[in-house]
């Protein structure tokens, strides 16, 4: 599978401190793809060096086959809804549609009228006097009528109440449906990433730990529950990701065929996880030594971990 974002060795780093450090990735081309990850990791920075209203301060990134930014035909490749989901305040809706017909060479102007038509959004509506909902509506129109290769989602529903943010990721689902374009989502809500997202990248201190489809995480995890009494740890072979005790026993979380390998003696059971549990596991573990102010992004961590999970095909 092609990669519509490539990154190596990718950082970002403002005067000491490093906002992203180290970072590689692959981004699998055609796909909905959800960002998940802890404060800090470094999700909204990686988004902007993607669109490229950031420059890298090490390493080099790749989109849609070019360099970000590098000109308007880059430009055009890439659709960027920023968390607070910009507009200008003294522009009308209407003056919103034309400005981005001017700017951007592959406009649809149909996908345009259509959507401001659905969404109820007033063409004569100073975009300062729109609700944080029909603004979030106006920047997802102006980013899919673009037309790009790469559309780029960062947090949009942040600020929306549930319902809003609920419809807003319809619209999303809706409008890119049988559309080629591939759709990078960064969300703190595991649930808005799992109801329109079918892959999902975990980014964790600036270093993937997840690259895999939901369907494939899905069936590759699982928690195992041993009977009270039973020691901590699982037999050599056993991937844990984490570890709980209580009174009715010990519970792992565990990557792999977790069923057909079960610890010897009774009371052992396997059961699936939910997406929700399985991407917290994996933001549970710290992987990296936090970077180096003055020194340049961080070093791994000398300790042995898991190794991260990646999807076969994202390495083609």
């Amino acid at each position: 599978m092609t990669a519509v974002l490539k990154a190596q060795g990718l950082g970002k780093r403002y005067r000491r401190r490093w906002a992203l450090s180290d970072c590689t990735l692959d981004v699998p081309a055609g796909r909905v793809v959800g960002l998940v990850g802890p404060n800090g990791a470094g999700k909204s920075t990686l988004l902007n060096l993607a669109a490229g209203l950031l420059a890298p301060t090490t390493g080099t990134i790749e989109v849609c086959g070019g360099r970000p930014a590098t000109g308007p035909a880059q430009l055009a490749k890439v659709g960027f809804v920023a968390q607070d989901t910009p507009t200008y305040a003294a522009l009308s809706v209407e003056d919103h549609l034309a400005l981005g017909a001017r700017l951007n060479p592959r406009w649809d102007a149909a996908l345009a009228r259509d959507r401001i038509r659905r969404t109820g959004l007033d063409p004569d509506q100073r975009a300062g006097r729109l609700s944080g909902g029909q603004r979030a509506q106006l920047a997802l129109t102006l980013g899919l009528a673009k037309r790009p290769e790469l559309l780029v989602l960062d947090e949009p529903v942040a600020a929306l109440d549930p319902l809003a943010r609920r419809e807003f990721l319809d619209d999303v689902t809706e409008a890119i449906a049988g559309r080629e374009m591939t759709v990078l989502l960064s969300s703190h809500l595991v649930s808005d990433v799992e109801r329109v997202c079918d892959h999902v990248i975990v980014l964790v201190d600036s270093r993937v730990q997840v690259n895999a489809s939901i369907d494939a995480l899905l069936t590759g995890h699982h928690r195992l529950t041993g009977p009270s009494g039973a020691p901590a740890g699982l037999p050599l072979g056993h991937h844990v990701l984490s570890t709980s005790r209580t009174a009715d026993g010990p519970t792992h979380v565990v990557r792999g065929d977790a069923p057909a390998r079960l610890p010897q003696g009774p009371g052992w059971t396997a059961e699936p996880l939910p997406l929700e549990d399985i991407v917290l596991a994996y933001i549970g573990r710290r992987t990296t030594a936090a970077p180096a102010p003055d020194t340049g992004p961080g070093t791994p961590d000398p300790s042995p971990t898991p190794s991260p999970v990646d999807d076969p095909e994202t390495r083609r």
